[in-house]
């Protein structure tokens, strides 16, 4: 199915869309304030090293000297060892006797700061492409315990086939097999192993030339993250508002990834993005609980800490000759939406789907097959088993980030958690977002912002401004007025 890539960006915050068939089908969310340093490279300078520890502090270009443990010190494997001490369990070198004040150490984030402790490092370096992790300093290959043991060996035999033929020369480096590379191409393992490779010289020719306290390679942002995971060869375009950053993306695509910046296309239309296909309706209804059904019926999606359950029902539907029919009918197009749901909410782990009780075995047996049919365009990884003796479908879905609930909104005080609503800074983007939609149709003399003083308080501090920007942008004044009657995601923007 034809896909199509919708970016909306500002300063604060950057979304994207997956548009497959006309329908959103994912949405993925990065905030400026939120990005955290895990898999940064620095270019480090030890201040102090701490034998009583076993650690040491490197001062990174940070507010605070981030944290070395000697079990995160790298250390060259002994001559007819495969791996390295740290890994095979034998004795550590005491840190005194590996590092020295003074000495510059390329090392990467393993975890962020948090409070007053400072960011916790390794010299292991890793970078992570879409199919595959690339350990520079290591020589063998790795795979994921996910994929099946009959694959494991056939694919290590591949990479290594591959990593021999792209190697320039130098140390080929080692490679973790993703579970993403299952069922990766040949063509598509390469692409990987050479932009890894330019990544990881970019980064050493780096490490030549800046002083220490440097940042050498930053994560990849989503942005950027679009043209390595989400564009395929079903991809049509990759649309993006902003011109700085489709410029920066194509620079960035042109070096490391051409096939796909080649979709990349500069999006200059007066509506805004998101608009062209009700996107931001989309993300509102995926922050819900019911789901309606074009039939009549609906689901109801409640997501836990352990599970998400979907039950389906069948609502006002009467459409079919019988009820046997009905109930087959509503299942199908349950099928469907849930997979949809799955991919929209990115909700991962067990996921149980209490279907309408169908009395005909080959009604249970087509439901399943098109579930399946359906979960298949899924880029994350499932597994569904049959149907329980209850009559429940049970299956599994890959984690690979928070789902839009968790990252969109916050348990709610009112009701002790029974609920959610959006976050302060969620409504005020969306105060932000309605103001530059209003500007473009109306012309009032000025805009006033009626909501919660949580809301109000953050558009005053932290997205000041954001704020003052975006009244320089559309030329009118912008006033602010908090109402305590308002619940914390409720706002009305007065044109005056």
């Amino acid at each position: 199915m034809q896909q199509e890539i919708l970016i909306n960006w500002s300063p604060q915050e950057t979304r994207v869309a997956v548009i497959e068939g006309g329908a959103v089908q994912e949405l993925h969310v990065e905030r400026t304030l939120e990005r955290g340093l895990v898999g940064n490279i620095y270019l480090g300078k030890v201040a102090r090293v701490l034998p009583g520890m076993q650690s040491a502090f490197i001062d990174i270009g940070l507010e605070r000297a981030a944290f070395l443990h000697v079990g995160d010190l790298w250390q060259k494997p002994l001559e007819g060892e495969s791996l390295p001490a740290h890994r095979s369990g034998g004795p550590l070198k005491p840190i005194e006797k590996q590092v020295f004040e003074g000495q510059t150490l390329m090392v990467q984030v393993i975890k962020d700061p948090i409070g007053t402790k400072g960011a916790r490092l390794a010299t292991q370096i890793s970078i992570a492409g879409r199919m595959l992790v690339f350990l520079p300093q290591d020589d063998h290959i790795g795979v994921s315990q996910k994929i099946p043991a009959a694959q494991r060996e056939q694919l290590r035999t591949r990479v290594q086939t591959l990593a021999g033929e792209a190697a320039d020369g130098g140390k080929a480096g080692g490679f973790i097999l993703r579970t993403n590379a299952e069922d990766a191409s040949d063509a598509e393992l390469a692409e990987d192993i050479a932009y890894l490779r330019k990544a990881w010289s970019r980064i050493r020719e780096a490490a030549a030339r800046q002083p220490p306290a440097s940042l050498l390679h930053e994560d990849l942002s989503l942005l950027q993250r679009v043209l390595r995971d989400l564009t395929g060869e079903h991809t049509q375009s990759i649309r993006i508002d902003s011109s700085e950053q489709f410029h920066a993306l194509a620079a960035f695509g042109r070096e490391f990834m051409p096939a796909a910046a080649a979709h990349l296309q500069h999006y200059k239309g007066e509506r805004p993005i998101f608009d062209l296909h009700s996107v931001d309706e989309e993300i509102t209804k995926a922050l819900g609980r019911r789901v309606d059904l074009k039939s009549g019926g609906y689901l109801i999606i409640d997501q836990t800490e352990a599970l998400t359950t979907i039950d389906v029902n069948t609502g006002g539907f009467v459409g079919a000759r019988n009820f046997d029919d009905t109930v087959f009918k509503t299942n199908l197009e349950a099928a469907q939406a849930i997979a949809r749901q799955l991919r929209l909410r990115n909700l991962g782990g067990i996921v149980i789907t209490d279907f309408i009780d169908m009395t005909q075995p080959e009604h249970q047996s087509a439901v399943l097959a098109e579930f399946r049919k359906q979960l298949a365009r899924d880029r994350v990884k499932t597994q569904v088993g049959g149907f329980s003796s209850l009559g429940l479908v049970e299956m599994t879905r890959k984690r690979t980030r928070e789902s839009l609930a968790q990252l969109l909104c916050e348990p709610c005080e009112q009701c002790q958690g029974a609920g959610r609503v959006r976050t302060a800074r969620t409504v005020g983007y969306d105060i932000l977002r309605e103001i530059l939609r209003e500007a473009r149709q109306f012309n009032p003399k000025e805009f006033r912002v009626v909501a919660a003083p949580v809301v109000i308080d953050l558009l005053l501090d932290e997205e000041s401004t954001h704020l003052a920007g975006l009244s320089d942008f559309i030329g009118k004044p912008i006033s602010l007025q908090a109402e305590s009657a308002l619940g914390p995601d409720q706002y009305d923007i007065v044109l005056l």
